[in-house]
């Protein structure tokens, strides 16, 4: 994966793993993405990851940023919360107190 979108799809794994969708629903993150009627739960900042994700994978492609390049190295800014939570080690209640925190 280019490192440019890196960072984007680190957060936007994090926040469809705080979402009520996953930790509550308890269905996985791809499932709460592709199905429109678990999508519509979703809070809006993963909905906006989403998009800018979904831009930035376009943006690889775009042959007018070809040259420039399609926006900053991976900073690692997420890396170490997607690590706690992807090897099961959080508490679901207060994972979903900072996405409810943020909306």
């Amino acid at each position: 994966m280019p490192s440019s979108c890196k960072d984007i799809r680190t957060g936007l794994a994090l926040c469809l793993q705080r979402s009520p969708c996953v930790l509550i629903d308890r269905h996985t993150p791809s499932e709460c993405m592709a199905d429109p009627e678990l999508r519509k739960d979703l809070p809006p900042q993963c909905l906006s990851r989403m998009r800018s994700y979904a831009q930035c994978r376009r943006g690889i492609f775009d042959m007018r940023r070809r040259f420039r390049g399609n926006g900053p190295l991976s900073t690692g800014i997420y890396n170490e919360d997607y690590e706690r939570l992807s090897s099961g080690d959080f508490d679901a209640k207060e994972e979903l107190e900072k996405v409810v925190k943020k909306l």
